[in-house]
């Protein structure tokens, strides 16, 4: 956690100590998020290329909740050092790969139940008309 985030959480704690209305609290915790927000933006822009950053947004319209796995991931990787400059977007790919392996596979299906109706084309053979 960084600096910023721990100073927060005492700020909120020390509010709800000192019993602060709710409204009150609310504001402050919808402002917390927002900061946390921006600073997630900022840090993604900073270690992000384009294509990179367009291939998470676009990853984050169909999958929200694996978009945000993989910034904290990578957010994650920038403050460990693990991650030397800018990620452009074959390293996105081979990241989100890696990630996909580690990651169980659902096994849904899709199963077409056909309901024949009382005038089936089908039928019209049986009965040579």
């Amino acid at each position: 956690m960084d600096d910023s985030e721990l100073e927060a959480i005492r700020q909120q704690r020390l509010q709800q100590m000192q019993g602060g209305s709710s409204a009150e609290q609310q504001k402050a915790q919808q402002e917390q998020r927002q900061a946390q927000e921006e600073m997630k933006n900022s840090m993604l822009a900073q270690l992000l290329d384009q294509d990179a950053r367009a291939r998470l947004n676009t990853l984050k319209l169909s999958k929200p909740e694996k978009a945000q796995m993989v910034e904290g991931m990578i957010i994650r990787m920038a403050q460990m050092g693990q991650i030397g400059g800018k990620l452009d977007d074959a390293n996105l790919v081979k990241l989100l790969e890696s990630l996909n392996q580690q990651m169980p596979r659902s096994n849904s299906t899709v199963k077409f139940d056909r309901r024949r109706a009382a005038l089936d084309s089908d039928d019209d053979d049986d009965y040579g008309i």
